[in-house]
């Protein structure tokens, strides 16, 4: 489903403890790439490579200043990952309200 394709960059990112840990990070506020390398105990080059995935993700969001890269959570995180969600909630909720109605039907005919 070409629809959903944004959904495998969000749960693969997601997927990683390391990439959970930076967007926790990231969530308390902006970070440069060698304070987050610092904090994960990782290679600037490890540590930029989770942090193009989430990027790429629409998770988080680099700026340059100067020679410093600054990483901050992207605008509107998880909207497109939370409606999905909804949806899916709301189908799995009316096949049981469904459900729920048949065996109502069904136990009074018994």
């Amino acid at each position: 489903m070409v629809q959903y394709e944004f959904l495998d960059a969000s749960f693969g990112a997601l997927a990683d403890p390391t990439r959970r840990g930076i967007l926790e990070r990231l969530g308390r506020g902006p970070a440069t790439v060698s304070d987050l390398a610092d904090e994960f105990s990782m290679t600037l080059t490890g540590i930029k490579k989770h942090i193009q995935l989430l990027e790429d993700a629409g998770m988080v969001v680099t700026e340059k200043r100067g020679r410093v890269r600054y990483c901050r959570i992207g605008p509107d995180v998880f909207e497109r990952e939370m409606a999905w969600l909804q949806s899916y909630r709301q189908m799995l909720e009316a096949r049981m309200d469904r459900l729920g109605e048949f065996l109502q039907r069904t136990e009074h005919e018994q």
